[in-house]
């Protein structure tokens, strides 16, 4: 019977799915510590791992010949490991993509509409006592209906963001990525992202974490925003330069921001926390029972399908 170890608590819908495996549960919130990697890697067929577990090539290098053959990753994202390290030590990565995707944009959705209404800033109003009331000029905000949206990353997360924009609120979809794309909708490419950062109301971050992405978005970038513009990150925290984020914030050079993930996570620094116009969700993006069951069973199917001698149906 194969040995897999499942690093981190999952809904308990999907140990059902790990039938006829020896399996052992890590019922832990926290990551799994290098030397638990390294243990993993010796003494485990396969492992379900997630977001915060370092696979990292020096983890690889320690445990030259493991007996694991396959990180079935809980997850799209996958840069907290070295793929590369991985496949030199013939060990296979999975992810689980398309299961995140609708939850993750109705999260950018919610992020943007809180930043855009000063919903954060209004319900802390509220819960202080402090609101006295109703008036025609309380708290003005953004309207979002008719405004354009420039995505950063259309893959298949940036495609559901903008068909929300698109046709939930008739706004302008304009994008920057790898190339322009045929799109079932109406949008407008550019090959350069200061243009797309100068042009837009809302910039909405959708690409994948990893060193190409890192700091993506600079403070070069920020300063080409509109004064009014909202920066929205769903997709990983260092794509963000933070420490730029702050300044054009603490400075309004930018309108505000939304953030579900942030650059050292899940350190917040307190320059963030003090600030009223930046909305901060606690990596919320997937968080749905429906969807956190649908991507552990995407991630049984991949480890199912190698420790059977299948191809997986998410290599990455």
């Amino acid at each position: 019977m194969k040995k897999v170890l499942v690093g981190r608590g999952l809904p308990e819908d999907v140990y059902a799915l790990l039938e006829g495996l020896d399996v052992t549960r890590r019922d832990e919130t926290s990551p799994l510590g290098g030397d638990e990697m390294r243990a993993a890697l010796c003494e485990y067929d396969g492992v379900i791992c997630t977001l915060g577990d370092q696979f990292s090539a020096e983890v690889f290098a320690d445990v030259p010949n493991p007996r694991c053959k396959v990180l079935a990753n809980f997850g799209v994202g996958y840069n907290h490991i070295d793929v590369e390290a991985a496949k030199a030590a013939g060990v296979t990565v999975t992810n689980t993509p398309g299961a995140v995707t609708d939850a993750t944009a109705d999260t950018a959705m919610t992020l943007m509409l809180m930043s855009a209404r000063r919903a954060g800033e209004g319900e802390r109003l509220v819960r202080s006592g402090a609101w006295e009331g109703w008036h025609p000029t309380q708290m003005l905000g953004l309207h979002l209906s008719g405004k354009t949206v420039g995505i950063v990353g259309m893959g298949r997360i940036g495609q559901a963001i903008s068909r929300r924009c698109h046709y939930g609120f008739g706004m302008t979809v304009a994008y920057y990525g790898r190339g322009e794309k045929t799109l079932d909708f109406e949008a407008t490419f550019y090959s350069t992202l200061n243009d797309l950062a100068a042009k837009v109301d809302v910039l909405v971050v959708s690409v994948p974490g990893g060193a190409e992405t890192h700091h993506l978005i600079d403070a070069d970038v920020m300063a080409a925003m509109q004064p009014h513009a909202r920066l929205i990150n769903i997709a990983r925290g260092n794509v963000v330069e933070q420490a730029a984020l702050i300044s054009a914030l603490q400075a309004n050079e930018i309108g505000g921001a939304g953030l579900d993930v942030y650059e050292f996570e899940p350190e917040v620094p307190q320059a963030l926390l003090d600030l009223d116009n930046v909305v901060l969700l606690p990596h919320l993006g997937t968080a749905t029972e429906e969807v956190r069951v649908d991507m552990g069973r995407m991630a049984v199917e991949n480890l199912q399908a190698f420790l059977r001698g299948d191809t997986p149906p998410n290599p990455v």
